[in-house]
């Protein structure tokens, strides 16, 4: 089979598009770095990823190892305190500051995967819901207008209490009841664009349903869904802590901040330092969350760029 080579044409089109990509980027650099609070919430979750992916350098101490001699105690700005145990150490004599390390991985892994299978279920549902219409919009629609309706807290520890206590049941449980609002946003994105002209030519010209789905209309719902996946992924990592808190999350053996929450809830008169670390640490991940998707709605938003000119 002959190869094709490239002709300088060909040469000259390729090194236009890694510059138009490049020129993009620095474009996003720039804004990025106007927008203080994006750029702030940037760097808080950029702490918490390489706090999760470098924790056994990051870390004092395995997280799982013991030392009852050590029990409860206090920080290191404590007078009993040591900075051998910056954080102190729990009711097991477990190192504080190395379990928040290590469980910056379970709360990025649940927050991460459950946002992938969302996105990918709700931009399925929503893409066949919106551009079909009719009888197939109404039935999908009911549904998920239906699972929207129930109390989402209480239907999550519903299915996890039956499921029982695992990180893939976690991450599971997020992805599937998260989907419908993934589904529900990509609809409405989906209505809007079929009126639009690109989509209106590419059905004049004869093409097919699934090519105008993921040709014309699935690379305009990036900007949207990005921005959504990255709030749900901060209301993911609050949900995980509270499955946690109640003792549906993780197995307790494995280090997660919802189960230092709850290992901590009977120690706060005597040891009230088992609690606030990683109470903190969620606070912190959701803060730069939040702050990072208010940036990237205003970026990938070309009307909202439009109204804050």
């Amino acid at each position: 089979m002959a190869v094709k080579e490239m002709t300088p044409h060909d040469a000259d089109s390729l090194l236009e598009v890694e510059q138009t990509f490049g020129d993009r980027l620095r474009y996003l650099g720039r804004l990025l770095w106007r927008d203080k609070s994006g750029m702030i919430g940037l760097l808080m979750f950029l702490t918490v990823v390489f706090a999760a992916v470098f924790a056994p350098v990051v870390s004092t101490y395995p997280p799982l190892e013991q030392n009852l001699r050590d029990s409860k105690q206090p920080p290191a700005w404590y007078a009993e305190g040591s900075w051998d145990h910056p954080f102190g150490t729990d009711n097991l004599g477990r190192d504080i500051y190395s379990r928040v390390i290590y469980g910056a991985r379970v709360s990025l892994t649940v927050g991460f995967f459950g946002v992938m299978i969302a996105g990918t279920l709700g931009l399925l549902i929503g893409s066949i819901a919106g551009f079909s219409g009719g009888r197939t919009d109404s039935t999908i629609m009911g549904v998920i207008n239906l699972i929207l309706a129930l109390p989402y807290l209480l239907f999550v520890v519903f299915i996890a209490a039956i499921l029982g206590r695992s990180l893939i049941n976690v991450i599971l449980i997020f992805g599937i009841t998260d989907s419908p609002i993934f589904a529900r946003v990509t609809r409405g994105e989906v209505l809007r664009m079929r009126q639009s002209g690109y989509v209106e030519s590419a059905i004049a010209a004869g093409a097919k349903t699934p090519r105008i789905i993921f040709d014309h209309i699935m690379p305009n719902l990036i900007g949207p869904l990005i921005t959504l996946a990255t709030f749900e992924m901060s209301a993911m990592i609050f949900y995980e802590a509270g499955l946690g808190f109640l003792g549906l999350s993780v197995p307790p053996s494995v280090p997660s901040w919802g189960n230092m929450l709850a290992a901590g809830r009977g120690y706060l008169t005597t040891a009230p330092w088992l609690s606030p670390f990683p109470g903190l640490a969620l606070v912190w991940t959701a803060v730069g969350l939040n702050l990072l998707g208010d940036w990237l709605r205003d970026v990938l938003d070309p009307r909202l760029r439009r109204s804050r000119k």
